[in-house]
């Protein structure tokens, strides 16, 4: 099963203050919902162990989060791949990052792909999840980066 999300994030802070913190594993880590606990691995790479619950599939999934950042400082990719209960959960995302004043607006994309268990539980209840997920994290980072304004 595959689903297509984008959307428009628009944050209050510099461009430099977004690029840094977006592109710190702890900082991403720390905004993603439902994180039991997270390890960065390099500078552009955590796993996380992440409590997940959709429809009858409940329990702990393993992911590996690896940050791409393009040259140029406008662009952001991510890939996400892990999964657990014999299930496996791919995405790729990616975000374009444009400034105006102290105002930075990332314009993004992502593409994620279910096997297993977790695929049967249905699109609609996948997709509630998936947006719920989505939304979370992008309050968390806003919140994070206007708070320490």
């Amino acid at each position: 099963m595959n689903l297509n999300y984008s959307g428009q994030e628009t944050i209050a802070a510099s461009h430099d203050k977004v690029w840094s913190f977006i592109n710190d594993p702890a900082s991403i880590a720390s905004c993603m919902p439902d994180v039991l606990e997270s390890t960065v691995i390099d500078p552009h790479t955590f796993d996380a162990t992440v409590q997940v619950a959709v429809g009858p599939v409940r329990g702990k999934f393993k992911f590996h989060v690896k940050l791409d950042p393009q040259p140029g400082e406008k662009r952001l990719n991510m890939t996400i791949g892990g999964g657990g209960f014999g299930s496996v959960v791919d995405l790729t995302a990616g975000a374009d990052i444009s400034t105006e004043g102290d105002t930075t607006t990332l314009d993004w994309t992502g593409v994620a792909s279910m096997r297993g268990p977790v695929a049967t539980v249905g699109g609609r209840v996948l997709d509630a999840q998936a947006k719920r997920v989505i939304t979370t994290t992008f309050a968390n980072v806003k919140a994070k980066l206007t708070e320490a304004a």
